[in-house]
């Protein structure tokens, strides 16, 4: 890995982390597109999941006192059987259909949330969001917006949103590590980043997310649900114009 790519790779790590600070899961789709730039796909698949464990793991452990932790076990058993399923499948997009998938993604904040009445309050719930939320995660490399249905309508305040979706997101994410990881370990894992790249991004990470934090801290809830919506929708036209070009180019 050349040290621009590194550069690239830990300016990003950082802003990502802060984005994930504030929102709770924009970080975590920019810094998917960012990786599928400059990596193989599934290499990507597995530096976006070491990275966001950092991310949301030292998120959850910040806002701890947040976090909701009934809700946290009931998906964290359902991500277990995510991870088996989509193992067994051995399924790995390629880069178009990766950004396609990326860029559909955001969809699904406009979905209309009072016919759905989904809440991750509901241990039913949480239960269904463990495994779909995870196996979206394995798939696009990015569920977000799908996990943030299950948020929408509960009587949770923002902080405690954000910590308790970033204690559920380390499942999902060591899912990834593993689903991916294992393949490419067993081939002695020679398209893997470098481990001083991780050495610094991984400090970065947790820098971007106590800054987020402080900047959600002086939000509203309304402004915090109303900028969230626009900013990860932002993103997947980004994505979809990037998919269409890389169809285009065969």
């Amino acid at each position: 890995m050349s040290l621009a790519v590194a550069a690239f790779l830990w300016l990003t790590a950082f802003v990502t982390a802060t984005l994930s600070g504030v929102f709770g899961m924009a970080g975590g789709l920019v810094l998917m597109g960012a990786l599928a730039l400059v990596l193989p796909v599934s290499v990507a698949f597995v530096t976006h999941g070491l990275l966001q464990v950092v991310a949301n793991g030292w998120r959850a452990v910040l806002h701890a006192r947040h976090v909701r932790w009934s809700i946290v076990g009931l998906y964290a058993i359902a991500s277990l059987a995510a991870g088996v399923v989509v193992a067994l499948i051995a399924y790995t997009p390629s880069k178009p259909v990766l950004y396609l998938l990326m860029g559909l993604v955001p969809g699904l904040l406009w979905l209309p949330r009072e016919t759905l009445r989904l809440d991750a309050a509901r241990p039913a719930h949480a239960l269904v969001s463990g495994f779909l939320v995870t196996s979206l995660n394995l798939t696009a490399g990015v569920a977000g917006p799908l996990l943030d249905i299950f948020f929408i309508r509960t009587e949770l305040t923002r902080h405690t949103i954000v910590a308790t979706k970033a204690a559920t997101q380390v499942f999902s994410h060591l899912a990834k590590i593993v689903v991916y990881g294992a393949p490419l370990i067993a081939a002695k894992g020679a398209e893997l980043p470098p481990w001083w790249m991780f050495a610094l991004a991984v400090p970065l990470s947790m820098a971007g997310t106590v800054v987020g934090g402080r900047i959600l801290a002086r939000m509203s809830d309304v402004n915090f649900k109303r900028w969230t919506r626009w900013i990860v929708s932002a993103i997947g036209l980004i994505y979809l114009v990037q998919a269409a070009q890389l169809f285009l180019a065969g």
